[in-house]
């Protein structure tokens, strides 16, 4: 027997139980979705009221998952593409400037771990960082001399 489909909010609370997703990130998935106009707004305004959609624990979350492993300018896409507040997304990225340097020394350490023989590796071990969102001058300093603090 097959289940009648799933309701706005249904759908909503499902996407929700796998990971934080902002206001944005909701409406966008769930706009398809919608039957009549005005029912997804109001279904994402009473998950919000009930604090099922927080922007700020989205944010948070980003920042746990992806700090690790990336830099500050692909974090900063991410948040930004997530519908944020920039002001909230500006103030993450303040903060994490000051942890890049050693982000990208352990990115590069788990990756790489020895420095470039040449400048064919040099190249590479550059490329591989700028991917992962880490500024230029990080990446130079970062493979020039690895172990310097």
């Amino acid at each position: 027997m097959a289940q009648p489909p799933l309701s706005l909010t249904g759908r909503a609370l499902r996407l929700l139980g796998s990971r934080e997703h902002s206001r944005a990130e909701l409406e966008k998935k769930l706009q398809p979705h919608e039957t009549e106009p005005g029912a997804l707004a109001k279904v994402l305004d009473t998950l919000q009221a009930k604090g099922f959609i927080n922007e700020e624990r989205v944010l948070e979350s980003v920042l746990h998952r992806r700090a690790a492993k990336l830099g500050t300018q692909r974090i900063k896409q991410e948040l930004r593409a997530k519908g944020l507040d920039p002001a909230a997304v500006a103030q993450a990225v303040d903060q994490l400037r000051g942890s890049e340097l050693e982000r990208a020394r352990e990115v590069w350490r788990k990756k790489f771990g020895v420095p470039p023989v040449d400048a064919a590796e040099r190249a590479k071990q550059l490329r591989f960082l700028a991917s992962r969102g880490f500024a230029g001058d990080i990446l130079h300093r970062v493979v020039s001399d690895p172990d310097d603090d």
